[in-house]
């Protein structure tokens, strides 16, 4: 589905920062806006193909050029349809450019269709643009985009690793974005999506929607995919309903942008239907994954995750602290609450918002003490686990918790009191003597937070942990 959209949007900018070769520009100083229009189109498409032209005019009233009725025949068989080409203002530094009755087919195995009802280009900095994004100059940008009825269809292409290779079509009521250039785009939003895919894949094949998304600050578009930064991203209103996937998520949203000094995210409502995913499985794995849901979700076989999770840094002449909460609940199965506040140690001469940045390991960050308290609590799963447990190792619920009493003792005679403290709680909560499990962590000081992450075990010897069931 991203692999679409992200096809979708690049076969539209494609129609105005595409195919090759700019106009040359050392014409005759005395033509006018027409002459010059249409000799930089035809110009713009002279080694790909043929381009026809129905008629170039010029308004009396205000600056405005437009061409009508164009067509382009590729040498392979692809063809482009537009209405009409619109230049508004001064054709040097044109205010608009607006492209009308956008249809484009390339015909072969990786066939494609798009139509569009517009396309605007807000202040671009030409009035025909270079149509090849390999060789999109660095200069030509525009401050804002608007593509009115998008719809693509594609068929036999590589949909991503999701999808496999299959066929698909994406319909977008509006897409707008702003701040374009080589790099980056300041904002992008889209309303109103639709689509369906044909997959061989992981998912499969299945329908999607969406009602709105928008992405702000998005940059490093030239370089590798793992070295772009995103600023925000708001998602609202998504539905997958595929052949192994079926969920719909409320909302989304996340701030990845930290100098201001906080970040965090926000999901509301991601409801899974278990059951329905369960019943287009392979019947091999059903069994297991009808005994996991019903552990998840009391037999209703629908699963809603709602979380939040918030960070900010305060910094400080000698260290800096980073204080985080997150909240999690999975339904009417559990709980999760984490609370962190941890003074930390930066390499000389880094802000905290630049190493967030740049963040690809934590070796040069230094703890200097501090506390995170975490908080697990029963909505239901712990309390069904007795019952599905013993029934899958035929024993009765009573021998499955002294079982389990067993196991957690032999725990702490291994990894210490605090361990066995932990197992003995999700034992009570078993049981239905607890319904909540309170861990707090007390963390050493002059310590490097990827020593201790890399040996887990090691941590009850390492820094301070009280454990209590309530």
């Amino acid at each position: 589905m991203h692999s679409m959209t992200r096809q979708a949007l690049l076969a539209a900018l494609s129609l105005s920062i595409s195919l090759p070769a700019l106009a040359d520009e050392q014409g005759p100083t005395e033509r006018g806006p027409t002459e010059r229009l249409e000799a930089d189109l035809r110009a713009l498409f002279a080694d790909e193909g043929t381009l026809a032209i129905g008629e170039v005019e010029e308004a009396l009233i205000r600056d405005r050029v437009t061409a009508h009725d164009l067509h382009f025949a590729g040498p392979d068989g692809q063809q482009l349809w537009l209405d009409r080409y619109v230049v508004s203002g001064d054709y040097d530094r044109p205010d608009e450019v607006r492209i009308e009755g956008i249809r484009l087919e390339t015909p072969g195995r990786e066939q494609s269709r798009l139509a569009a009802e517009t396309l605007l280009l807000d202040a671009p900095s030409r009035a025909v643009l270079p149509l090849h994004e390999e060789t999109w100059p660095a200069d030509v940008t525009f401050e804002g985009l608007s593509v009115e009825a998008l719809v693509a269809e594609f068929a036999g292409q590589e949909l991503g690793s999701e999808f496999g290779e299959g066929r698909g079509q994406i319909a977008i009521e509006r897409l707008q974005a702003a701040g374009v250039s080589r790099d980056a785009l300041d904002a992008l939003e889209v309303s109103g999506v639709k689509g369906k895919a044909a997959g061989d894949d992981e998912f499969g094949s299945g329908t999607f929607s969406l009602a709105f998304a928008r992405v702000e600050g998005l940059r490093g578009l030239a370089g590798a995919e793992e070295d772009r930064e995103l600023d925000r991203l708001e998602v609202r209103d998504l539905a997958i309903d595929f052949d192994r996937l079926v969920a719909s998520l409320s909302s989304l949203e996340a701030d990845g942008d930290m100098t201001d000094g906080e970040g965090g995210f926000r999901l509301e409502a991601l409801d899974l239907d278990l059951a329905r995913m369960i019943a287009l499985a392979p019947e091999a794995e059903r069994t297991r994954l009808r005994m996991l849901s019903n552990v998840l979700t009391d037999g209703s076989g629908r699963l809603r995750i709602d979380a939040d999770s918030s960070g900010r840094w305060e910094s400080g002449e000698a260290a800096s602290r980073l204080l985080g909460e997150l909240t999690l609940t999975a339904g009417e199965a559990f709980g999760w609450a984490l609370d962190a506040d941890l003074p930390v140690r930066l390499p000389e001469g880094v802000t905290p918002a630049d190493f967030l940045a740049g963040m690809e390991s934590l070796e040069e960050l230094t703890l200097l003490g501090g506390r995170i308290d975490a908080t697990l609590t029963d909505l239901g799963l712990f309390e069904r686990l007795p019952t599905i447990m013993a029934a899958s190792q035929g024993v009765s619920e009573a021998e499955f918790l002294a079982q389990a009493r067993t196991q957690a003792q032999g725990f702490g005679m291994m990894l210490g009191p605090e361990i066995e403290a932990l197992f003995s709680g999700m034992v009570a909560m078993m049981a239905g003597e607890a319904s909540e499990l309170a861990i707090a962590l007390t963390l050493p000081a002059e310590s490097e937070l990827e020593a201790l992450s890399a040996d887990p075990l090691a941590l009850p010897e390492r820094l301070e942990m009280r454990v209590e069931s309530r």
